[in-house]
């Protein structure tokens, strides 16, 4: 079985600073960021929630997935995370447990 990597949007409330990031850990690097161990962006704007994510057995499209969302304007984000996460509940409590 291949071991998987994650992309994932982070945001800092409700409709805040976004940040979109991969990963082979998402455990450890939602953790890194909540604690301030992690990108200067996220430490600098209180960026702590993970609202989104979407997992790949392949890291090519992982990281062609981040590219892509990077390149995507803020309301299609939006959308996305509102499409699984009306709420933007922070879900680092569920991974956490998986």
């Amino acid at each position: 079985m291949d071991k998987q990597s994650y992309v994932y949007i982070m945001a800092s409330a409700r409709n805040g600073t976004l940040y979109i990031g991969v990963t082979s850990d998402l455990v450890k690097r939602v953790w890194q960021h909540r604690e301030g161990q992690a990108d200067s962006f996220t430490k600098m704007y209180g960026v702590k929630m993970l609202v989104w994510f979407e997992a790949h057995t392949d890291i090519a499209e992982v990281i062609t997935r981040e590219k892509q969302l990077k390149k995507w304007n803020r309301s299609w984000k939006v959308d996305l995370i509102q499409k699984d996460n009306v709420r933007w509940r922070d879900f680092y409590e569920d991974i956490l447990s998986r």
